[in-house]
Formats: structure tokens, C-alpha cells, sequence
């Protein structure tokens, strides 16, 4: 990734691309098709491509805020509640375009802080289309030799190769845990305990929820209320929803948008 400035002056984001991997060259095909059907406030805008024997390359939007990962674990600037629940909606509304907005549902299948990326008004974006299906018409599922990140993956992608918009769900739904606990799914907190982020948090939940959240969600001079609390418990309550083993069990990306547009309205009511 590189900075760029066009002679406008509009900075810009340039992803050049690995020309000797082969599968790197394949992604770009695959961004470059899902890219042309989508236009939408909350995905990363692509502004133009490069594309020769020499280059692989696509113009971005430029993020100055960066990534969701780096404000969970390398920045020292931290999100408080609000913000996390801000972000999440954001990155929520994008999926459900993704999934709701076509004829043909598009499957991101690489869900994770890395790829949703923040604006000058911190604003997230959903970036990196590079192994994401567009399934076709009457399809609700596909298989795929290509998996996404581990620790993110649904149970049937990452055994059976089976995508689908609900895999989307379950990868939103471990990234939700993550933004409020500020774990990885692969921690090695969890991982000596042969326990997954899921397994982690479902055993807190609900009494003791508050106890591994993440401290910097409340300032130093910021209360923790009642309204903060019920705030959590219903955003861990709707990650168990996307999370659940079975694919035909978990909720639509839509009733996401719908439950966190009420969790955030009760949570900002005086």
C-alpha cells in the first residue's frame, strides 16, 4: 500500500499487487468484478485500476484514519462505546448491501478489523474484495478452494469450502465479540484454554460480560451505567445470533442492521 496525491490534489490509496504470485493476479480479477457492481458510502471507494504486464494496481479512497485493527491494538488513541457501536453499524449497513442490494448476492468472505477502514470522520468503510463470490441467480451457496482468515472463517467454509451470505454473518459476528473484548480469536489467552472467541465469550455472558470487555471502552472519568451494560449485553447478544453453528440458524444481515440501529437508539437516549 502506498500514498499517493493526484495533480487535484485529492489524496489517494495505491495497492499494488504481487505480480509473481498467481493467486494474487486472480484476486485482482475478482475485486475488479465485484468493484464494478457495487457503489456504496460504506464500501472503500476504488477510483480507478492499472492493469498492464508490468502492474496490478487499483487507486483507493484514501483512509486517513486507517484500520479498525489498528485502533483496537496499535494506536494509542482508543474507541470508546460509542464509536465501536457506530463502526459496527456502519460496517453492518455494508454487508447488508452486499448481501440485499443485488440480484445476485455478493459474499465478502474475508471479514475481519484489517479490511474496515475509517474516513476523516471515522466513518468505516468495508475494503479487500479479493476472494469474495458473487453467488449466482437462485444459488444461495458456493464452494471455494479459497479460504478466508482463520479464527474468522464459519464452520462450514472452513471444512466443507461452503460459502454463502450467512458465513458473512458469522464472520461479522466473531469481529463484533472482538471490537467489544479487544481479542483475537486466535489469542493465546483462549488458545490454552482449547476454547474459541465464541466458547470465551458465551461462558462470561451474561453475568460476568462486564469483566472481560475491553477496558478502554469507558474513559478514566467516563461511569460505567446501566445503559452502558445493557448496551453490551445486547450487542454480545446479537454476535451469539450471527455466531451460531449451523448456517440456517444464524440471523440475516437486515435484522443486524435493524436490532443495532435500536441498540444504539436506546443507548443514546437521555
Amino acid at each position: 500500500m502506498y500514498k499517493g496525491t493526484l495533480s487535484s490534489g485529492i489524496a489517494v490509496a495505491m495497492k499494488v499487487l504481487d505480480l509473481a504470485n498467481e493467486q494474487v493476479c486472480k484476486r485482482f480479477d475478482t475485486e475488479c468484478e465485484v468493484m464494478r457492481n457495487v457503489r456504496h458510502r460504506n464500501l472503500v471507494s476504488v477510483i480507478t485500476t492499472c492493469s498492464s504486464d508490468y502492474i496490478r494496481a487499483f487507486v483507493l479512497q484514501y483512509m486517513p484514519n486507517g484500520s479498525l485493527e489498528n485502533w483496537l491494538y496499535k494506536e494509542e488513541s482508543h474507541l470508546n462505546l460509542l464509536q465501536r457501536v457506530a463502526i459496527m453499524l456502519d460496517v453492518a449497513v455494508a454487508i447488508e448491501y452486499l448481501h440485499h442490494g443485488h440480484v445476485t448476492p455478493i459474499v465478502h468472505c474475508d471479514l475481519k478489523p484489517s479490511n474496515v477502514l475509517l474516513d476523516e470522520d471515522m466513518v468505516a468503510h468495508v475494503g479487500d474484495f479479493g476472494i469474495s463470490k458473487i453467488l449466482a441467480i437462485s444459488k444461495s451457496m458456493e464452494h471455494t478452494e479459497t479460504l478466508g482468515t482463520l479464527g474468522y472463517i464459519a464452520p462450514e467454509y472452513g471444512s466443507e469450502g461452503i460459502v454463502s451470505t450467512s458465513s458473512d454473518v458469522y464472520s461479522y459476528g466473531i469481529m463484533l465479540m472482538e471490537v467489544l473484548a479487544k481479542k483475537r480469536p486466535t489469542d493465546e489467552e483462549m488458545y490454552n484454554e482449547n476454547l474459541g472467541l465464541r466458547q470465551w465469550i458465551t461462558r462470561a455472558f451474561p453475568k460476568t460480560i462486564m469483566d472481560i470487555v475491553d477496558a478502554n471502552l469507558f474513559p478514566a472519568e467516563e461511569q460505567i451505567t446501566s445503559k452502558s451494560e445493557i448496551c453490551i449485553a445486547s450487542m454480545i447478544e446479537l454476535a451469539l445470533d450471527c455466531t451460531n453453528e449451523k448456517p440456517e440458524s444464524r440471523i440475516t444481515m437486515k435484522d443486524v442492521v435493524k436490532k443495532l440501529n435500536k441498540i444504539k437508539n436506546a443507548f443514546l437516549e437521555t
